[in-house]
């Protein structure tokens, strides 16, 4: 069986560029594609690092009460109007999760509230319940402006709390 010499080379050779446009066709699509995931690795990436930032805190106002310390200012107040949260109480955090609110014009990034539920068998009392969900609140925004060092684009106490793409804010603490 002979082999035409002219088949032969053109298998050689392409002569007319087929596979080098193919290969940039090909190149350019997985270019592409691998920008688009390494956005959305990007994104969730912050908002991982955002949530884990909200537990920590979220765990941070919960210690505060459990070991009864607070400033100076905190435990006069509480002396008077909430004596029971002078004393150490357990407080579990059952769960924290988020609501994506989409874009948001005030701020030009996504709005982001988060959600803590809490159980406290030894707090009963509704004020009591509010002033101890404010102080997680209050830890769960600090915590993530300071994960993202964000600290000088909010006020005193960190509310809305903000991350390169996100603008974070907290409802109250739900009990269980």
């Amino acid at each position: 069986m002979s082999i035409d010499s002219n088949k032969f080379n053109s298998l050689k050779k392409d002569n007319r560029g087929q596979l080098s446009i193919e290969y940039i066709l090909l190149t350019g699509f997985m270019f592409v594609i691998s920008l688009f995931i390494i956005f959305q690795a990007g994104d969730a990436q912050e908002l991982n690092t955002a949530m884990a930032a909200a537990r920590s805190g979220a765990l941070d106002g919960a210690n505060m009460n459990s070991f009864a310390i607070y400033p100076k200012v905190t435990f006069d107040e509480y002396t008077t109007e909430h004596s029971r949260l002078i004393n150490p109480s357990n407080v579990k955090i059952v769960k924290v999760n988020y609501t994506n609110y989409g874009y948001n014009s005030t701020y030009k990034k996504t709005k982001i509230q988060l959600k803590i539920w809490a159980s406290s068998p030894s707090i009963q009392n509704s004020t009591d319940r509010n002033c101890l969900g404010d102080r997680m609140n209050y830890n769960v925004r600090k915590s993530i402006c300071e994960a993202f060092k964000t600290q000088n684009l909010t006020n005193a106490v960190f509310n809305p709390a903000f991350s390169n793409r996100y603008v974070f804010t907290t409802s109250d603490v739900k009990w269980v």
